[in-house]
């Protein structure tokens, strides 16, 4: 595009899913009218699920696959700016019980964070992605059977109402019920009434929901109707799979599968698929179902955008926490202000970006989020709820980093603290603690009265705060909680100098 004789580049945005099954990667550009136009697809059959172990364990191989697969996407986006660049982990991600050392050295092949989501935030970012591709929606039923989790969605328009997200996925299936490829009767049998027993616990609110249409997204959803196409059904239908579940127990072993439509790589995963979307429809009571090709990738690719042009849904989750908790907004928002005011003074000299001033905000406006239930050791109920709560738009990470720097606020925090509540911790963590902490000592008097212009300075360890005049000298209280607090932030490495 140009802008009188300058040429100037369109913004590009990538989305990853690293799924149990498949990584994808979506590489969409923006118009100066904000149009989006995909330019780039990538994916690659990684079956990360079929290498995890009972014990939680990532096997060698599975690993290898996932990196190997990361290195090539990398290539591809790691020039990109960090905010125009998202990689989201799934259910896998969520079970591996050494996802951190796998995620660091994943981060580095990808150029990226890599940011592990709950299963309901993959429910809402596949609804999101979904949804834009549905003409009139309606009240709307989405389904998405991944390779380790079975996303359930219902909507009304653009909003999902309804979100569940269950353990059971075309990879996990077949482990369980199809190892080394044998398909019998019975095994399928079993599949489909394992699948139902979980699925029992809202197979009643769904039915009750009164959705007017159903459709079905991720990679197994649309290999099965490709192959029911290939065989002359208009969509899928209970007729259609009964045909295919016969197929493939006639066979007996899914290398001896001869079907229209069926790739090798979602060969040795289709009769776990099969066994939960039968499950699906017939717990649910699904006449036909139509498959998407948008998916959890253009969920996330909107979510994405939607942060470039501050539309974040995030910001949007932190304004009703504050409701839920009822939170002083007045006092939040004064703590708030002088953190950042701190963090802007001392960002260059302890290295932090974007994405950390972001999070001391979103921290600081719910510093206070358990002094609802009782002051005595707020922050301790403050910290748990952050890390339990269901957070539209947040990763795990993200909560358990925004829990540490509640929980360590106030109290007696130490690095062993701060690694219970968020292992991912590092020292960028620590300096965002430090800031909030001391933000909340200058407002313990909870004034209105505007906040003293402090200067703030950082130099390795030691921050140095200088306050106005006769500031601390008129504020006893205030001033004995910061000489108080030079103790405590020894705890974490600090020191801590106020004059």
């Amino acid at each position: 595009m140009k802008h009188g004789d300058r040429t100037v580049e369109a913004k590009q945005f990538a989305a990853l899913d690293l799924g149990s099954n498949s990584f994808h990667m979506v590489v969409a550009q923006q118009s100066e009218r904000g149009m989006l136009t995909v330019v780039d697809r990538l994916k690659e059959s990684v079956r990360l699920a079929a290498g995890l172990g009972e014990d939680g364990s990532l096997d060698a191989s599975a690993e290898s696959r996932a990196l190997q697969c990361l290195r090539v996407f990398g290539e591809r986006v790691r020039e990109l700016p960090e905010a125009q660049v998202r990689a989201v982990g799934t259910n896998t991600l969520r079970k591996t019980k050494d996802a951190l050392r796998f995620l660091e050295r994943a981060q580095s092949e990808l150029g990226h964070p890599i940011d592990v989501i709950s299963g309901r935030e993959e429910a809402r970012l596949i609804y999101r992605g979904v949804v834009r591709g549905v003409e009139s929606p309606g009240c709307l039923l989405v389904m998405d059977i991944g390779g380790g989790s079975t996303e359930l969605i219902i909507g009304e328009g653009a909003e999902p109402t309804q979100l569940d997200s269950l353990y059971m996925g075309c990879v996990s299936w077949t482990k369980r019920f199809f190892r080394d490829g044998r398909v019998t009767k019975k095994a399928m049998d079993a599949a489909i009434l394992a699948a139902r027993r979980e699925m029992q616990s809202v197979v009643r609110l769904y039915r009750k929901a009164g959705w007017t249409h159903a459709v079905g997204s991720s990679g197994t959803i649309v290999a099965i109707e490709r192959i029911l196409q290939a065989k002359g059904y208009a969509q899928i239908d209970p007729e259609g799979l009964a045909w295919l579940r016969k197929k493939l127990v006639k066979a007996g072993d899914v290398d001896d599968v001869d079907l229209e439509g069926l790739t090798e790589n979602r060969r040795p995963v289709i009769a776990g698929g099969v066994a939960v979307l039968s499950a699906l429809m017939q717990g649910l009571r699904i006449d036909g179902l139509n498959a998407s090709s948008n998916a959890l990738r253009e969920g996330v690719l909107l979510d994405l955008i939607g942060r470039e042009q501050h539309a974040d849904v995030r910001d949007s989750t932190v304004r009703h926490l504050q409701e839920r908790f009822e939170i002083d907004g007045r006092q939040a928002f004064r703590v708030q202000q002088t953190a950042l005011s701190l963090f802007d003074q001392v960002a260059q000299e302890w290295a932090l970006k974007g994405h950390h001033r972001a999070l001391l905000r979103w921290s600081a406006a719910l510093h206070e989020a358990g002094i609802f239930m009782t002051y005595s050791g707020y922050h301790k109920h403050g910290a748990y709820l952050l890390t339990h709560t269901e957070m539209p738009g947040f990763s795990r990470q993200e909560q358990r980093c925004m829990a540490a720097m509640v929980l360590g606020h106030r109290g007696k925090p130490t690095r062993d603290k701060i690694s219970d509540v968020a292992p991912m911790w590092d020292r960028s963590l620590l300096h965002l603690v430090c800031l909030l902490r001391l933000s909340s000592k200058i407002h313990r008097r909870r004034s209105p009265r505007p906040p003293p212009d402090v200067v703030a300075r950082a130099s390795g360890r030691t921050i140095e705060l200088c306050f106005p005049g006769s500031w601390l000298e008129e504020r006893p209280l205030s001033r004995a909680d910061l000489e108080e607090d030079v103790r405590h932030l020894e705890g974490l490495g600090y020191r801590l100098s106020v004059r």
